[in-house]
């Protein structure tokens, strides 16, 4: 039996929602074959959200940094939860392409590869980052997001990376290499060359980074087919937003499609973010809410929304950059929940999951005294481990202290034994760019996934059916199924 602790937001509407449901049992034999049980209710609204490389030690951090030991995320209210396993079909650690690709379409596929059958091989694009598949290397299958349009649902995508990079595009592209960045565009342009013809009249919303794979060198892009997507997209009817002065001038009332780019590649890190000019996660997860259930004539929504720059971060080893996207993408979730509970109240149509695509190499070090939330004076999480009896530094073999986070790979090793170097500081491991050790030295930046489980959240219509130890191919069929697609 499981039990769980829920926010008052959540318990509201849990009940809300058993309120409204019809209750009651039928039972069928052969002697009474038309008594049927009631046909089972579909989500008709599914958020979908993506922690990409949230790990479970990222996520635990993310908490005691945010609330404390004792505190709780958005995502740790969610009633119903599981593991998933995040293996792809040629490695035990996945990339990005592949695992989210896997939620998509329910299609085991080797790295790199977006959406595509199992039998394709990834190929490295063309020095301007278009396909370099060849015939026959495998075809498409079909996404969430792809079988939504088909029901007439209204479709969006929102990102704090590309919205080219492999999670966004796994949602609405196909391609054998996740680097094709502009061929991924190029699919996203109704009518265009390219275009993927399986999105109809094209996603309603979409919302991130990744201008320069959308206009040609010739206007600072990285297109070399000349063409300008931007202006394309504006002909067919789209409202665009540069910046977060014309994001915010968008109106749900008026505008029935619009795309926003708002950085010429990733977004930036939210803890560096200028609410001024780019708007947050959980900003644009509420727009797109806004103006996807008042697309005219749709009979539903879905709608994928990606924590992307937590796995940029945890890259970098800057554990600082990868707990606030955290607790940044965590806030979004609850401006989705909070949002859909005014359309839908009790959530009674409304599917929503929170999952992450693949871990990283982030451990919690030493016996270390509880350190509650960081905050002004308090490094919290973010500090060096201390004993909990006698609140002195732990010390490593070599008598030096440590901090809590570390990496099991990362650009930062001490060559030799750790006293040779100065000793670490709380100001020192808490600095917002600061490189938390490793145990093995890797290139800058080169840090990678690792291949433990992953958590799985959910609440709404159709939640109940997402729990225990999951395949991520099978988060896809759950999530079909629970949505009538």
């Amino acid at each position: 039996m499981r039990t769980f602790t829920l926010g008052a937001g959540l318990l509201a509407a849990l009940a809300l929602a058993a309120c409204g449901s019809g209750g009651g049992t039928s039972s069928r034999s052969q002697d009474n074959a038309e008594s049927q049980p009631p046909a089972a209710a579909s989500a008709k609204n599914v958020i979908f959200f993506l922690g990409d490389g949230m790990g479970i030690a990222t996520t635990t951090a993310a908490r005691i940094y945010a609330v404390g030991e004792d505190g709780e995320l958005t995502m740790d209210t969610l009633p119903e939860s599981g593991f998933v396993k995040t293996f792809s079909n040629d490695a035990q650690v996945t990339d990005s392409a592949p695992s989210m690709s896997a939620y998509m379409t329910g299609v085991k596929m080797n790295n790199e590869v977006i959406s595509m059958s199992s039998d394709t091989q990834a190929k490295a694009p063309t020095a301007d980052l278009t396909s370099n598949c060849g015939a026959g290397n495998g075809k498409s299958v079909p996404t969430l997001l792809e079988l939504a349009k088909a029901k007439n649902w209204a479709t969006g995508v929102v990102t704090t990376t590309r919205v080219t990079h492999a999670t966004p595009a796994a949602t609405y592209a196909h391609v054998c290499h996740r680097d094709a960045e502009a061929d991924i565009a190029a699919q996203l342009v109704p009518g265009g060359a390219l275009y993927n013809a399986s999105l109809q009249d094209g996603v309603d919303v979409v919302f991130g980074g990744g201008r320069q794979f959308f206009l040609p060198k010739t206007a600072g892009g990285k297109r070399a087919d000349g063409r300008d997507l931007v202006a394309e997209l504006k002909a067919k009817g789209y409202g665009y937003a540069a910046d977060k002065t014309a994001f915010s001038a968008i109106d749900p009332a008026k505008t029935q499609r619009a795309v926003g780019l708002f950085t010429s590649s990733h977004m930036s890190y939210d803890l560096d973010r200028d609410s001024n000019k780019e708007p947050s996660l959980a900003e644009m997860t509420a727009k797109a809410i806004d103006l996807l259930t008042n697309r005219s004539g749709k009979q539903g929504m879905f709608l994928m929304v990606e924590g992307g720059r937590i796995d940029h971060a945890l890259h970098e080893t800057t554990a600082k950059k990868a707990l606030q996207d955290t607790v940044a993408f965590d806030q979004a979730i609850q401006a989705a929940i909070s949002a859909m509970q005014q359309k839908d109240p009790g959530l009674k149509n409304t599917l929503i999951v929170v999952t992450a695509d693949h871990d990283h190499t982030l451990v919690l070090n030493g016996y270390a005294k509880r350190t509650g939330k960081t905050a002004p004076g308090n490094p919290g999480v973010l500090g060096l481990a201390k004993d909990y009896v006698s609140g002195k530094n732990l010390t490593d073999a070599d008598g030096m202290p440590y901090s809590i986070i570390g990496f099991g790979n990362g650009e930062n090793r001490v060559a030799g034994n750790r006293n040779a170097a100065a000793a670490l500081t709380d100001d020192a491991v808490s600095a917002d760019n600061y490189h938390q050790e490793a145990a093995i030295r890797m290139p800058a930046g080169g840090e990678t996934h690792g291949g433990t489980d992953v958590y799985i959240g959910a609440i709404g219509q159709g939640a109940d059916s997402i729990h225990g130890f999951l395949e991520n191919i099978e988060v896809f069929g759950l999530v079909k199924k629970a949505a009538g697609l």
